[in-house]
């Protein structure tokens, strides 16, 4: 088992050159983290309040819409429970979009 990793793995130019953009991607990625360290923690403590209220938002209307639909429907299911999993998923993602979205700035 140990003779295959002391093997030299060469997959052509093409993976050369794939792996070339991966190692500058990440260098960059990360020489761009060096430089961002002068954000106040203003900065980061709105980033916190956005994500936070990109999250509460639609699971608090999701909860409402649910009470209301359980109040017009009878059923097996409960409204609530399903639209404050709707609302939490939606707002998970919105968060998820917009600190992706911070991250690829600059």
């Amino acid at each position: 088992m140990g003779e295959r990793f002391a093997q030299e793995r060469n997959d052509g130019p093409a993976e050369d050159e794939g792996f070339r953009r991966t190692v500058d991607h990440k260098e960059r990625r990360k020489l761009r983290g060096r430089r961002q360290r002068d954000r106040s923690p203003w900065f980061w403590l709105g980033m916190f309040g956005l994500v936070g209220w990109s999250v509460a938002v639609p699971t608090v209307f999701g909860i409402a819409l649910g009470v209301w639909l359980d109040q017009r429907f009878d059923g097996r299911i409960s409204w609530t429970l399903t639209m404050l999993f709707l609302g939490a998923a939606m707002g998970c993602r919105t968060a998820w979009y917009w600190v992706k979205r911070e991250s690829q700035r600059r």
